[in-house]
């Protein structure tokens, strides 16, 4: 029996690493975008990333057949409050991503990104009363002696990593309880952040204030880009999620934030003080403890 006489089957583990891959590596790069709009304000970027964002999820869901699923959550009130937390969730977590990038501040974001996987068990642990096992709990504990480092090194907490990794936690967290897709989900959340973000845009507009039609052709080129750069990771993100094991994912999550590490040292040559390579090192003692204990503990 020759190869191509075999029976072909798509394998839904090979495209679903192949979409959770490509959503990293957009991640990855992210901060190269981010910090060619560096000069505009963040909350200028991120009303733009939610204006764009709306025709390129909408497209999607109409393709796909799943705009019902949003016009049932835009007339049941619960659901749009909570669509409401986990939107305010994301813009801030956006917000302090944009400007971080734009002022120089790349590692913290990585280290914010990190640090994210180990908040979320803890928060499992106190909200939901999750067990943690001895790994996890040495992990937890070298994330804060991390963080420790890097308060003594600068004399004050380094907020931007952990505001992005609160923030992020519990989007991840709420967002688990909206009761339609990812997709949908999405599509919600800038739905209701257009208005606003439309009202704030013309706000700028009017006082002469606003990049996009001020400025010239690249600012207006790149803060219309915003909409795919935001949209598409999340969207190949959300369909890698779906056909992965939990485990797969907890190892590809490292991938963004190992790229902007590198990003930030040897492209955008932020500092690396000792300290810095002390808390980096601690950070990734913790997660091979972390990714350990997910592949190897009895219960799994």
């Amino acid at each position: 029996m020759t190869a191509d006489s075999l029976p072909r089957r798509e394998d839904p583990a090979v495209r679903g690493f192949l979409f959770a891959l490509s959503a990293y590596l957009i991640w990855g790069v992210l901060p190269f975008y981010m910090k060619a709009l560096g000069h505009i304000p963040a909350p200028e970027v991120v009303a733009h990333r939610v204006v764009w964002s709306i025709p390129v999820a909408g497209a999607l869901l109409v393709w796909l057949g799943r705009t019902s699923d949003v016009k049932v959550a835009l007339r049941t009130p619960k659901t749009l409050a909570l669509g409401a937390l986990t939107a305010s969730l994301v813009s801030i977590n956006w917000g302090i991503y944009v400007w971080a990038i734009g002022n120089g501040r790349a590692l913290e974001t990585a280290l914010g990104y990190y640090i994210n996987p180990l908040l979320s068990i803890l928060l499992g642990a106190m909200v939901l009363g999750e067990k943690l096992n001895r790994p996890q709990m040495a992990a937890i504990a070298l994330a804060a002696l991390a963080v420790a480092v890097l308060t003594w090194e600068t004399g004050g907490l380094p907020w931007v990593s952990i505001a992005l990794a609160v923030s992020w936690a519990f989007y991840a967290f709420f967002k688990k309880t909206l009761p339609i897709g990812p997709a949908q989900g999405f599509f919600l959340e800038i739905l209701i952040l257009g208005t606003p973000a439309l009202v704030y845009l013309a706000v700028l507009q009017a006082r002469g204030a606003a990049h996009f039609a001020n400025t010239g052709t690249t600012d207006m080129l790149l803060l219309a880009g915003c909409g795919l750069v935001t949209a598409i990771p999340l969207i190949l993100y959300a369909n890698g999620a779906k056909l992965l094991r939990l485990s797969t994912i907890g190892i590809m999550q490292y991938i963004a934030p190992t790229m902007v590490f590198f990003i930030a040292v040897f492209f955008f040559k932020e500092p690396f003080s000792s300290a810095r390579a002390v808390a980096f090192a601690l950070i990734w003692c913790a997660l091979l403890l972390y990714t350990w204990s997910m592949y190897f503990s009895p219960k799994r």
